[in-house]
């Protein structure tokens, strides 16, 4: 079999056939579509855990709030209307429970913030083996959280064994019963409870933030003359508006949320504190002390309303969500 051999002029190129190209817009979409896939799939989980343990037992407590109390002469349950919500606003503790949760946050939220702030700023011009140093020791406090933070501040309140007992006699207290009754106690306890509990997590956090901060943008500040001043009031706090505004909101959110230390408190004064100091508490006892499951869920539902109105005005004050200009 004779195969014949064809030969090229030597100025004749073989080019390889090339496939056509999609139009950049079209390019540009299929990207996007993709990214938006892969959001949605790691966001799936967290929106399951939004379902069951948000978005559930809000629509619950919604259906709850509007039904009336079963009672021993009337069993049945049936539509109450806005009974539940006259029941919780007209209750002689509502006002009283706000007011001390109040009387916690108006200290300790601006305390916790400017300590927040302040701290990490020294961490974020400290580089190096003593800023890493610092950021450990600042977290310490942070893993002593739940009943380990609670069991030390009761050692530190018992004028008997406290460390600092003679702090406690020279202001005339020698019970930890004495110290938790004092009127205003309470709200500089709890304050200093939730600050040595939080401080040093919430620290990392906003350090974090301060470490995307690019490196260009801080070196032209400093050729243009800036101190280090400068450099944190004009530079880094306007960049990190958004991680401190997520520290206050969910420090805010934490706070009228406040059960369990009063509560445990209130055991260790052999009950000699209000069983209802916040509304958290007022809400339990409506559920299991009155019996009445509606009014409970009215006061939660209350309770998630003023979160969400000062979270709102918090996320859109802070540009939380916002979307970042570079």
């Amino acid at each position: 079999m004779n195969s014949k051999m064809i030969t090229l002029p030597k100025d004749t190129e073989v080019k390889p056939r090339r496939r056509p190209q999609a139009p950049a817009g079209r390019r540009s979409s299929s990207l996007h579509g993709r990214e938006a896939r892969g959001a949605w799939i790691l966001m799936s989980p967290y929106m399951v855990l939004l379902l069951v343990a948000g978005v559930i037992p809000i629509a619950y407590a919604f259906v709850i709030a509007f039904q009336t109390p079963p009672t021993p002469l009337n069993p049945e349950v049936s539509f109450g209307g806005l009974e539940s919500f006259t029941t919780v606003v007209t209750d002689y503790r509502f006002l009283d429970t706000f007011a001390n949760i109040f009387s916690v946050l108006v200290v300790w939220l601006p305390i916790m913030l400017v300590g927040i702030i302040g701290l990490a700023l020294l961490i974020h011009a400290s580089p190096g083996r003593f800023g890493s140093s610092m950021r450990f020791i600042y977290y310490i406090p942070g893993a002593l959280a739940g009943v380990a933070n609670f069991v030390l501040w009761v050692y530190l309140l018992n004028p008997a064994q406290s460390p600092i007992q003679g702090f406690w006699h020279a202001l005339g207290f020698t019970t930890i019963k004495a110290v938790l009754v004092s009127p205003s106690n309470l709200p500089m306890i709890l304050t200093a409870m939730l600050l040595f509990q939080g401080l040093g997590t919430w620290i990392l956090v906003v350090n974090g933030g301060l470490n995307n901060i690019p490196d260009e943008v801080l070196e032209a500040a400093e050729i243009d003359g800036a101190n280090a001043w400068h450099l944190a009031w004009h530079i880094k706090l306007p960049m990190i508006r958004a991680w401190i505004g997520y520290a206050a909101l969910m420090n805010l959110a934490y706070g009228f949320q406040l059960f369990l230390e009063p509560y445990l408190l209130d055991q260790v004064a052999s009950n000699a504190l209000p069983d209802q100091w916040t509304p958290t508490q007022l809400g339990y006892a409506f559920a299991f002390s009155n019996y009445n499951f509606p009014a409970a869920a009215a006061m939660s539902i209350i309770l998630l309303i003023i979160t969400l109105g000062i979270g709102l005005l918090v996320v859109f004050r802070s540009g939380l969500f916002g979307k970042e200009e570079h």
